[in-house]
């Protein structure tokens, strides 16, 4: 089989358009892209545990917050349930909180919710 075969098939990236003038900014920004810098509020680590319940019931562990964080985490970084409860782990091991990290059978039980209240 000749190479030219499939040429009207092939995806070809286009010749850029616009030369780059200012190389070192356009370096720094590509740079930036990367960075993942993450923070929390005092409202937020205040926010992260659950409220004691006054009626019936176990009490909750993680707070709404808690929940909408790390699912949140999960769709922007396409994670698994098990992977997310890592990576919230080790955000805030890197931060020196100790807060405690929603477990991957809460996640899955909130999405089941969600999905719920979608459907009707």
């Amino acid at each position: 089989m000749p190479f030219k075969v499939n040429a009207d098939r092939r995806h070809h990236i286009p010749k850029q358009r616009q030369k780059v003038t200012n190389s070192a900014e356009y370096d720094a920004g590509l740079r930036a892209r990367g960075s993942l810098t993450v923070w929390f509020t005092a409202e937020a680590i205040e926010g992260w545990r659950a409220e004691a319940r006054t009626g019936r019931g176990g009490q909750a562990k993680y707070s709404d917050l808690a929940i909408a964080t790390a699912l949140t985490l999960r769709t922007v970084f396409r994670l698994a349930l098990r992977q997310t409860e890592g990576l919230i782990g080790s955000i805030l091991q890197l931060l020196g909180l100790d807060l405690a990290v929603p477990d991957h059978s809460t996640l899955s039980s909130a999405l089941a919710i969600q999905a719920a209240w979608q459907r009707a």
